[in-house]
Order: structure tokens, then sequence, then C-alpha cells
């Protein structure tokens, strides 16, 4: 079912002559009053003045008054009429009803309506109260996702937020082609985020392939932020699309190893950068010493023979790569 902006009259005019009329229908109920007994006329103007005062308040349930960005989805007897958007007062059929069957449902999200907040007093009270937390909004929203506990693509638990924006690009498909848009959304995109994280390692992973070339990359959740968020967004958009709405962007809020692992895979990072580290001090210490032999052969100030190369490099490697200073001895004999 495609959206049908309904075309409204303009209801600030009809709303004045409504309360004009009704006005003058306290007016001639008090003439009909005063003068029932004197003639016909009285009698009729007091009838008339008053089956306007008991069904006068119908006209103005057509009165309809909106926000910006906001809508209201009218049916007329169960058949879709239209959509009724912009800001301002229109006047339609008093017996259309608004649909918004998601109004009373309440998200980790942006612009959730209260039913209990913003009545305006009018002619039918109840009406009012119905209506305002019938409209929807058609504002960019926030849903703040609860954070979830999936498994990656090497089966290590993980735990993941997301925070998707969002908003209601067609009402008529928001309100009918699913039983809570609201519901549907959060539901969609508890779905999109399992299929995507389970494509990615949490960290840069050997052997893995997760563009779907066939060949390995250097893909993962906590590297490829960007491209992750993107693919969730499009996953999102994909599953929403017949409910009338749009995904804006998707964004990763929270993302760690579960509690269960998460010091075993701390431990894991530590041992990794300490390795990491220590290659970078024998890389160094290596061309440091390397340097060291080429500077004495040039200027010939030592000759050494193979064993003493050999103790010295020893004892430079010694120096350079540990983790502590060193005790000098100062050897004052002959090198043989």
């Amino acid at each position: 079912m495609e959206e049908k902006v309904l075309k409204a009259k303009n209801g600030l005019g009809i709303m004045i002559l409504l309360i004009l009329l009704y006005l003058a229908a306290v007016v001639v109920l008090l003439v009909g009053i005063a003068y029932v007994e004197v003639n016909f006329a009285g009698a009729v103007m007091l009838i008339t003045g008053l089956v306007w005062l008991i069904f006068g308040w119908i006209p103005f349930l057509g009165v309809k008054v909106l926000k910006p960005q906001e809508a209201l989805v009218l049916t007329l007897f169960g058949e879709y009429i239209g959509t009724l958007k912009g800001e301002g007062i229109y006047y339609v059929n008093p017996f259309v009803s608004a649909v918004n069957p998601a109004a009373k449902t309440t998200l980790r999200q942006s612009g959730d309506v209260n039913s209990n907040e913003g009545i305006t007093v009018t002619a039918n009270g109840k009406q009012a109260a119905a209506e305002n937390s019938k409209r929807i909004s058609l504002k960019i929203m926030t849903l703040n996702n609860n954070k979830q506990k999936i498994n990656d693509c090497l089966g290590n638990p993980i735990e993941i937020g997301i925070a998707v924006i969002w908003r209601v690009k067609d009402t008529a498909k928001a309100v009918f082609a699913v039983d809570n848009y609201k519901e549907f959304l959060s539901l969609q995109c508890d779905a999109a985020l399992r299929n995507i994280v389970r494509i990615y390692p949490y960290d840069v992973a050997q052997n893995v392939d997760t563009t779907g070339d066939g060949e390995p990359d250097e893909g993962s959740l906590r590297g490829s932020s960007e491209v992750v968020a993107l693919r969730i967004k499009d996953e999102i958009q994909s599953r929403v699309l017949e409910a009338g709405l749009e995904i804006i962007e998707a964004r990763i809020t929270y993302l760690a190893y579960a509690p269960e692992i998460a010091a075993v895979m701390l431990q894991r990072q530590q041992a990794s950068a300490i390795i990491d580290a220590r290659k970078m001090i024998v890389d160094g210490a290596v061309g440091m010493v390397e340097m060291a032999l080429n500077k004495l052969n040039e200027g010939g100030m030592v000759e050494l023979d193979e064993e003493r190369k050999a103790a010295m490099v020893s004892n430079l490697l010694v120096v350079l790569c540990g983790n502590k200073d060193a005790q000098p001895i100062v050897n004052s004999g002959s090198l043989y």
C-alpha cells in the first residue's frame, strides 16, 4: 500500500465558524426558552438550539492540529483514505480515525510518544488525547538497541551494541505493512547485527575472508568499524524497506570481548605486544652490533678473531636486549 498525501481544507476558518455556531446555538436556546410559551417559533428555536448543543461537538472532531514533522494516517470505516502531513490546522471528515499501532511502544530511542503528555483541551478531551498519541513522528530518530552477545567468525563470544539513526519514510507502509513498525525495526536491527558480526573476527586474524571474494584480508570488527557499520546499515535497510522506514546511519557504540574470555584475551594481547616489542629490540640490537663491528674493522683499532667476535656479539646482545641495566666488568689483563 502506497502513501497518499491527503489534501485537507484549512481548518482555522471552519473551527472559528463552528465556535460561532456553538455560541449562536446558546443564544438561540436562551431566546427559545424565553418565547417558548408565546409562539411556535420560540419552541422551534428551543429545539434547534438544544439539538445543536447536544450534537454540535461532532463537527469539531474533524479539526486536526499538526506540529512540524508530524503526520496522521487516517481511515474511514476501516478504509485508508490518506495521510495528513505538514504543520497547521486542517479540517477533514469528522468520522475518520487516526491509526498508529506503535503509539504506545517504548524502546530505547529518541522520539517515543508519551500519551500522557501534550494533551490539548478541546470540545472532546478524550479524542484530543487519542489523536495526540496516534501521531507519527517524521523526525530523524535514534534507536539504541541493547548490547548483544554474539560469536565472531572465530567463535569468540563478544558483546556489541549499535545505534541506528532512522525515520519513517512511507507512513502507509509503516502502519499497514507490519504490525508494529518500532518493534519490527528493533528486531531487524538485532538480526542484521548478528548476520554481519559473524562474518568478521574481533581482531585481525589470518586466513579469514570477510569480503566474500575468496581471498584472506585484514578486516576486523575493531579495525574496520566504518566498513562494518556500513554493511550493518545496508543489511537493516534491506530488511525494513517494506515497512516504509529509511535507515540513515548505523554506528557501533560498544564493542568488547564477553566477560568469560575477556581476561584470557587481554593476556593474549599483552603477550602479542611483548613479542612484537622484543622483536623490535632484537632487530635494533643486531643492527647496532653489526655497526660496532664494522666501525672497529674500518678503524683498525682492534683485530678480533672469530671466537672473540662471537663473545663480543654475545656481550653486546645481552647488554642491549636485557631488561635490566648491565653491570660492567673491567678486564685489566690481556684479551687472550
